[in-house]
């Protein structure tokens, strides 16, 4: 299983658009991105590959990686910086299948697999299935789940990616807080690599007009605002979760420019053999 991230960054990306702070002048200087996220994951024994997410610079991305149109999509929720890049496969093939959650969204009235399938109706390619969150279906030769997280106001779903022959596992978030079920917790646990949804650092949370939740024991906030884990509570989730290794993605470009790109902190193009 080869994983590549492919974009790393929040909504906005990193360098921002009109942007001259610290860390977008010292994303420019060291010629470094985090576009909008998205991971790319090859299957070597089957020659397969699959799509996490169809980032806003899709193109870009696979222009960037020299990668072809993947074999299968998953959709993990139905926000801008995470779906609206499958219009890129227009006339780039007749067949794309895409996974995504088939339970109601009280916020929507549909399922995330609906909206895709609304949205994107004038796509003749795209087969869209829509899949029972926690059980297991095939999509480029491995073996997939999507679990439950908290992303408010919408449903939001991580994944569980694994090879059924070499019993290697990814592990994906999705966009999160801290306040993942543990149900989903349980099906993340345990993986070779661990990719964590980790907007800002803890310190940040002044800066929110709802501050910070789920603090730790010595008051630091796991959750920045409502909607994102903090650095300090990606990595304790991933801890709890036992992973191998871990990156932490959908960084955004607030964090200062000595911290932005040291540490666990992934930069698109970053690639991972499991």
């Amino acid at each position: 299983m080869e994983v590549t991230l492919l974009g790393t960054g929040d909504t906005t990306g990193t360098p921002t658009v009109g942007c001259d702070c610290e860390t977008c002048t010292e994303a420019r200087n060291r010629g470094v991105e985090r576009t909008r996220f998205s991971v790319h994951i090859y299957n070597e024994r089957t020659g397969e590959s699959l799509l996490v997410d169809a980032s806003p610079d899709f193109r870009q991305q696979f222009l960037r990686e020299d990668l072809s149109v993947p074999d299968a999509v998953v959709v993990t929720h139905i926000h801008f910086d995470h779906l609206h890049g499958l219009g890129n496969i227009f006339r780039l093939t007749r067949s794309l299948p895409v996974h995504a959650a088939d339970e109601t969204d009280p916020k929507t009235d549909e399922s995330v697999a609906e909206t895709v399938r609304r949205q994107y109706d004038y796509l003749a390619a795209l087969d869209v299935s829509g899949e029972t969150p926690l059980e297991p279906f095939e999509a480029a030769g491995f073996e997939c789940r999507l679990v439950p997280v908290d992303h408010p106001p919408l449903v939001c779903y991580g994944l569980v990616v694994e090879d059924p022959e070499t019993e290697t596992k990814l592990s994906i978030t999705g966009d999160t807080t801290y306040d993942v079920p543990a149900q989903s917790r349980d099906a993340l646990r345990d993986p070779d690599l661990l990719i964590a949804d980790g907007i800002v650092h803890a310190g940040f949370c002044e800066q929110h007009s709802r501050g910070g939740k789920h603090h730790d024991s010595d008051g630091v906030p796991r959750t920045f605002g409502t909607k994102h884990m903090t650095f300090e509570g990606a990595r304790t989730l991933a801890d709890d979760l036992n992973a191998d290794r871990h990156r932490l993605v959908h960084v955004s470009h607030f964090v200062p420019a000595e911290r932005a790109f040291g540490e666990d902190l992934a930069v698109d193009g970053e690639r991972f053999q499991l």
